[in-house]
């Protein structure tokens, strides 16, 4: 490994750095050596947080060979060393004097990123260096608590005081494990993310959350998200010691929008309603059993989960008295319906005061409300929703901050509300409010009223908290962090170290153009008087389709706000441009939910990895998931399309007043202190915006990619000087838009010329070779469309709401060679050749048929908001059928009769769920008018009426999806008069064919017909109507074309999976009604997550957890092995020996086709199985 001396310290390097990382890591080195704050910007692909790592860890290397020097010196009496050596070569070139003199006094590095996703990646670039520290990795109890009561409590809240309770009265069987397991070698000198140690908790039956506390005790490194940083409660409760400490904010970009939203709430109406009736449903409770008992005294006690904290019925009622004042107190402001009122920060102790909430009771009123939510949550069968007590507890330690004197109350209340503003206004999302999970919420906690707001708009104000603990110093660093001028004023700290890195990149791997006019001369712009102007949104979709023809496969293009880009979308369906578009590259839109986000995130991924394709377009929003998210490297984003600049909503309550904020603070003019203009920081907002998002073309060495900003304001030499340090000289301006596209098709011409992505093909003759490279991917998706280059990598810096396209990575494994390669791509074969019939009308029955399996399936295709509706929509049952893992090969014909009737389940079963859905969403005198409409229709086949009643959904954009799932519904004479209505209402049809109005016996008929002529000499059904887009090998490759695969009866063959369907509804039927319905669901959720991600350590902890409980449940969790899939039974096996001490393992099915029952009745099927198994064991080498 390669070492070089940066500033005196020498570095070891996986690689030969380049001159670009050798400049981060001397700035990230003069941080720690000065004790001085940095902020360092370096482009997404320079290999960041490698060079971060390997820096600070080979400085402090350097820090404890400096403390040794010293000793060895102190040993010798101060003299010089026998070899002559000067002392000064032994590492003090730490100059400034404060050189630690005891080992214990090394700095701690405190490494902190957005997610734990990002955390998990810093994790694994660390085991990728010579260097191993002692680390921990900081998490909730969201994250890490394994216990499964507490697991199973929806809200954080309730689990802290859970889980406190269990720990003071230590009937945790967890925690109780704690601390002989922390000096476990494995576990203090492995480097583990949350993931790892998750599996060692569950592995040892040791409470991970307390491990990862005891492991901070000594870690050299500590991981944690930022906001346990900045958040000064979650610094209290994770006890982070910061003094000399050295903190480092890694993807710091959102930094300063978590240092406001740490320290700002929201006190709605509903909160308050529902603290009062928590309070008073207790109060009531405890004077019935304090009259019951006879007491003479009201003085009783009540035992909180965390302590033995005890409190009297009268501080009950007193925490009752100020729930009810603050309310009185907030809606007593009759606030203007538009806009609301504003005050200055201190105002927030006025209207406390009148709640009788001061400095002198805040004390006794946190004791109380912490004893009352932990009482609460200890109760059994007691459900109230807590939610509103947590809220006053936290707003009463982020108030009353500080332990001031009676004298100097003023000061410090002044200080604390410098950087914040009172607003009050009118809660008009009453009638709006989503569906909660809460079922215990009465009626009266939704009542309207007015909404306290104490928002803050300083990030300094936690940064200058932070510096105040005393650390040593801060290092914020990011890909994204352009205006570095206005990002380091708005943090109120000095940074005397700063750095624009340069990029790894040549001149031919980047195109940058500002296009200021369109195909049509048309100026382009996105500003508030050009945005809606049909000439504009038609010149930028002919931009938009004309780039899409010289970009080759994936093209992102990025709107400035979500009103904008649906607006402009329904302009260009109703124009045609849309469709111009779509047919060069499918349309792919971002959602603004989380539900179906990573569907549509599949169906793009899918698309551009068809060979048979394009590519497909990606359309998303500035500032939105996908803009800060995902990593869209190679193919997946060879040109990204900024479509205007993403100013902040001007009308939105809490812009206005951050930049009247910033424009008072302007005028105050103190000393030493510079703050932005509010129009400067409304600015900077727009083009830090645009930088995140241009951030997603580049993202490593050797990829390339072109940038287009397609908004005249990018011409100003102003705006441009905003761009990115690395983007700026490859700028180019254009006169004509010809021009553009001639230059463009040339440099994607030169670029895949000079870096052809080569593709990796699998090798029949390596059959009987084992993999070198250890065991396959332990989960496989779709074959069709999925497969990529080795050398190509899909986005894979997610959030926690993605986690499919982690999955998904698995596919395109560099190390997967020789037989475990080959066996996955047979079996993905075999399967893919089980489920593709052999013309479309088979499709379409089938894929109606493969939806009852699973309810994501169902309810995917109503919630699917992405332009290409079809294609994605019926590929995406076909794939998620595919992603269950490898199965047992059955080569068999299955009965057309067989298939009807599960068709017939399915549809049936599908039909249930989207009702159960639409009542969700709708009202009961809507859905019970919807539903009678179905019966008219049914008696009557009067289209008009169902389309009558149903316009009620057409009224929500949130519901037209649902009126696109009564498609199922319309008899196949009416499916294309249905369709077309739906395409006019809502701009989305319901995906119609011509086949699709056929008679059941229409169809019925050309299922016979293709029967009769759809069979190969194998006894497999032929794909002819279905490619597959990646090379494959056949029955035929793998046995060298001997006749034992060919027997005619396999046709005749009784489908194994109509038994296997029976046995595992059977299965779960007696755990439905051993478990009851919500831990039953449970548990049939954690079989669909298996199904999809095939995460196996997930799916254990959720079954040991349910089904351990109970000694007459263990017979389940033996019979659960049907569930397993075969590369995991083995382990399931283990795991079983151990709970059962052997004596039910055996049990155990031990294949996923050994059903209980089942008995073998072919040859031919027992042949396969011993193919299988030969795969399976083959693999497992």
């Amino acid at each position: 490994m390669p070492s070089l001396s940066l500033r005196g310290v020498t570095v070891d390097f996986p690689f030969t750095p380049y001159d670009c990382q050798q400049e981060y890591m001397s700035r990230v080195i003069e941080c720690l050596q000065r004790n001085v704050n940095g902020v360092l910007e370096s482009p997404t692909g320079t290999g960041k947080t490698l060079c971060l790592l390997c820096a600070t860890l080979a400085w402090r290397e350097h820090v404890k060979d400096t403390i040794s020097a010293h000793k060895i010196a102190e040993r010798m009496n101060k003299e010089e060393m026998s070899t002559g050596t000067p002392l000064a070569s032994w590492g003090t070139t730490a100059t400034d004097g404060d050189t630690p003199t005891n080992y214990t006094d090394v700095p701690k590095i405190i490494y902190a990123s957005r997610t734990h996703s990002q955390l998990a990646q810093v994790v694994s670039e660390l085991k990728n260096t010579s260097y191993r520290p002692k680390v921990c990795v900081l998490g909730s109890r969201e994250q890490l608590c394994i216990h499964p009561e507490v697991m199973r409590q929806e809200s954080n809240h309730i689990k802290v005081h859970m889980c406190r309770g269990k720990v003071s009265t230590r009937t945790c069987a967890f925690y109780n494990n704690v601390e002989e397991k922390s000096t476990d070698r494995d576990l203090v000198n492995s480097i583990l993310d949350v993931e790892d140690l998750v599996k060692y908790g569950t592995k040892h039956r040791a409470c991970p959350y307390y491990l990862s506390r005891s492991l901070k005790q000594q870690a050299d490194v500590i991981f944690t998200p930022y906001n346990y940083l900045l958040d000064t409660k979650s610094r209290r409760a994770h006890n982070i010691e910061l003094n000399g400490a050295v903190v480092i904010f890694d993807e710091a970009h959102n930094v300063e929008k978590t240092c406001e939203e740490v320290t700002s709430f929201d006190l709605t109406p509903y909160d308050l309603a529902s603290a009062i009736s928590a309070v008073d449903k207790l109060l009531l409770e405890k004077a019935k059993e304090a009259g019951a008992e006879d007491s003479l005294s009201s003085d009783f006690n009540v035992e909180g989960l965390r302590s033995g904290l005890k409190i009297n019925i009268e501080a009950i009622a007193k925490v009752k008295q100020m729930l009810l004042d603050l309310e009185a107190a907030i809606d007593s402001y009759e606030v203007p319906s538009d806009k609301g009122i504003t005050k200055p920060g201190i105002f927030i102790y006025e209207l406390l005061q009148r709640a009788h909430l001061t400095y002198k009771s805040k004390a006794h009123m946190f004791e109380a409300l912490e004893a009352i939510i932990g009482y609460l949550t200890g109760q059994q069968g007691i459900f109230l929703n807590t939610s509103g007590l947590q809220k006053l507890c936290d707003i009463t330690q982020l108030v009353f901050c500080g332990e001031p004197s009676e004298k100097d109350q003023k000061q410090q209340m002044e200080s604390n509300t410098a950087h914040f503003k009172v607003h009050i206004h009118q809660d008009n999302s009453f009638n709006k409010k989503k569906t909660t999970t809460d079922v215990w919420a009465s009626s009266s906690s939704k009542k309207q009223g007015n909404i306290l707001s104490y928002w803050c708009f300083s990030p300094g104000f936690s940064m200058q908290d932070l510096k105040n603990q005393g650390v040593r110093c801060i290092i914020l660093t990011s890909g994204t962090l352009s205006p570095l001028a206005s990002f380091t004023a708005e943090m109120r700290i000095n940074f005397e170290v700063s750095l624009e890195n340069s990029h790894v990149i040549e001149r031919d791997q980047i195109f940058v153009s500002i296009i200021e006019r369109g195909p049509d001369s048309v100026l382009l712009s996105s500003a508030f008087d050009r945005r809606f102007v049909p000439e504009n949104m038609a010149s930028l979709g002919n931009t938009v389709v004309n780039l899409s023809r010289v970009v080759p496969h994936g093209l992102l293009v990025f709107f400035p706000s979500f009103p904008l880009m649906e607006k402009t979308l329904e302009f260009w369906k109703s124009s045609g441009h849309a469709e111009r578009i779509e047919n060069v590259k499918p349309m792919f839109v971002e959602p603004k939910g989380k539900g179906t986000f990573s569907e549509v995130m599949d169906g793009y991924y899918n698309k551009v990895s068809d060979s048979a394709c394009k590519g497909g377009t990606f359309v998303a929003v500035c500032r939105g998931k996908a803009s800060e998210g995902l990593d869209f490297a190679d193919k997946f984003g060879r040109g990204v399309i900024i479509t205007g600049l993403p100013f902040p909503p001007r009308m939105d309550p809490r812009v206005i007043l951050k930049m009247q904020f910033l424009d008072e603070m302007n005028r105050k003019k103190i000393p030493g202190v510079k703050y932005l203009t509010g129009q400067q920081w409304y600015r900077e907002q727009a083009f830090r915006a645009v930088n995140q998002a241009i951030g997603r073309v580049i993202r490593h060495k050797d990829d390339y990619g072109a940038i287009f900003l397609c908004d005249q304001r990018f011409k100003n030499s102003e705006a441009r000087a905003h761009l990115p340090s690395w983007v700026r000289p490859y700028v180019r301006l254009y006169d004509n838009f010809g021009n553009i596209v001639r230059d463009v098709s040339q440099f994607f011409r030169v670029a895949q010329k000079l870096r052809p992505v080569p593709e990796k093909k699998p090798r029949p003759e390596s059959c009987g070779e084992e993999s070198s490279s250890g065991p396959p991917p332990s989960g496989f998706t779709s074959c069709s469309g999925t497969q990529s280059s080795s050398s190509t990598q899909k986005a894979k810096v997610l959030d926690t709401h993605i986690p499919s396209l982690k999955r998904r990575r698995l596919n395109g494994h560099p190390g997967t060679k020789g037989m475990a390669r080959i066996c996955i791509e047979y079996e993905s074969e075999m399967q893919e050749s089980q489920m593709k019939p052999a013309n479309l009308l088979d499709a379409l029955e089938r894929g109606d048929n493969q939806r009852q399996g699973a309810d994501d399936d169902a309810l995917g295709e109503v919630k699917g908001s992405h332009f290409s509706t079809l294609s994605l929509q019926y590929d995406k049952r076909m794939d998620d059928e595919l992603r269950g893992g490898k199965r047992k090969i059955k080569l068999v014909q299955e009965k057309r009769s067989v298939l009807e009737d599960v068709s017939e389940e399915g549809k049936a079963s599908r039909a249930k769920m989207f009702l159960a859905e639409m009542k969700k969403s709708l009202s009961q005198a809507n859905f019970d008018r919807i539903v009678q409409a179905l019966q008219t229709y049914k008696r009557t086949d009067d289209l008009d009426v169902l389309l009558s009643e149903t316009a009620v959904l057409n009224e929500d954009a949130n519901t037209h999806s649902l009126l696109r799932g009564f498609y199922q519904f319309v008899r196949p004479h009416h499916k294309k008069r249905f369709d077309e209505k739906c395409l006019e209402l809502t701009g989305c049809g319901c995906g119609y064919k011509p086949d699709h109005s056929l008679s059941k016996d229409e169809r019925k008929t050309l299922l016979l017909n293709s029967a009769t002529g759809g069979h190969t000499s194998a006894g497999v059904s032929s794909n002819s109507g279905v490619s597959s887009t990646c090379s494959q090998l056949n029955t035929q490759q793998l046995n060298q074309g001997g006749q034992h695969l060919n027997r005619p009866g396999l046709r005749d063959t009784k489908p194994g999976s109509v038994v296997k369907k029976e046995v595992h509804a059977s299965f779960l039927a007696e755990v439905k009604k051993a478990l009851g319905a919500e831990r039953s669901a449970q548990l049939f959720e954690a079989i669909r997550r298996y199904k999809h991600t095939d995460n196996y350590e997930t799916l254990v902890t959720t079954v040991v957890s349910l089904l351990t409980e109970r000694e007459e449940d263990l017979s389940l969790l033996v019979r659960f092995s049907v569930f397993i899939r075969p590369h995991h039974k083995k382990q399931y096996k283990d795991m079983l020996d151990g709970l059962t001490g052997g004596q039910c393992a055996a049990a155990a099915p031990g294949g996923s086709e050994d059903l209980p029952g089942q008995v073998s009745t072919s040859a031919p099927v027992k042949t396969q199985s011993k193919i299988s198994s030969f795969l399976s064991s083959s693999q497992r080498k």
